[in-house]
């Protein structure tokens, strides 16, 4: 990948066209651990929505202990985005250009974690859930915070429902049958297909993502994580880059 399209994809300076093709690639990353890591861990690890209605059920059955596991599962996902929004924040605050790439270098150094130790961590549970769940769930939070600020709550990488929603709903306007758009100038319907377009390509590239990641966490285990931390890595390493040839230099002239 040349140079200057890393430095747009996760540099300071946001674009639009930048903003979907990030989405894109980390759909792809989301799909490949999540679908990929449940082959490691059995369980899916960016759903939230799931884990809170087994919470529910496990309330009602009194599987307290379940119940524990869970919250502790929803706590890491958040404490990963809250990471995140910390991280943005505090690199904007000194202009650095690692604004956004600082969060995926820290996915990627977790993958690696993930990918080299995760039949070790597998075998420590620490509140009742594996350390190799909360480590996902952390990952899939600090992911989807990035994206979801990068593009205002447009894009979302790590969970399909509003996405296929979103694409219903452009669907259905699609389809609708205006009977007269000069009568009815007020109600008449017509579909941003734009979004149509952008809502299809992610679900394309998380499901994409899913098929990779599940056939190599299949044929390598744990260590299938590795080329997906690669990829983040290279992703967001010069904008890291940059800002460290910054301190360099500002640390000579003084």
């Amino acid at each position: 990948m040349p140079a200057q399209f890393l430095r747009r994809l996760t540099g300071r300076d946001r674009t639009r066209q930048a903003n979907r093709q990030l989405g894109l690639l980390l759909a792809f990353v989301a799909g490949g651990i999540n679908a990929g890591g449940f082959l490691a861990v059995h369980r899916y690890t960016s759903h939230m929505t799931g884990i809170v209605s087994a919470i529910a059920d496990d309330l009602v059955l009194g599987q307290i202990t379940l119940v524990l596991g869970g919250l502790v599962s929803v706590g890491a996902f958040i404490a990963g985005a809250a990471l995140t929004a910390v991280l943005i924040n505090w690199a904007r605050r000194r202009q650095m250009h690692s604004e956004y790439a600082l969060s995926l270098l820290l996915e990627a150094v977790l993958l690696l974690v993930f990918g080299l130790l995760g039949a070790n961590l597998a075998l420590h549970t620490g509140l009742m859930v594996p350390a190799t769940v909360l480590l996902l769930c952390f990952v899939m939070g600090l992911q989807n915070a990035v994206v979801t600020k990068i593009s205002k709550a447009e894009i979302r990488t790590t969970h399909m429902t509003g996405i296929i929603t979103d694409l219903g709903i452009e669907l259905g306007r699609l389809i609708y049958w205006n009977r007269s758009e000069q009568a009815n100038a007020q109600h008449f319907v017509r579909a941003n297909r734009d979004r149509l377009k952008v809502h299809a390509a992610v679900l394309v590239a998380f499901l994409g993502g899913g098929v990779v990641g599940a056939a190599a966490f299949k044929s390598l285990g744990f260590s299938a994580a590795v080329p997906f931390a690669a990829l983040l890595v290279v992703m967001a390493l010069l904008p890291v880059l940059d800002d460290l040839r910054g301190l360099g230099a500002a640390g000579k002239a003084s």
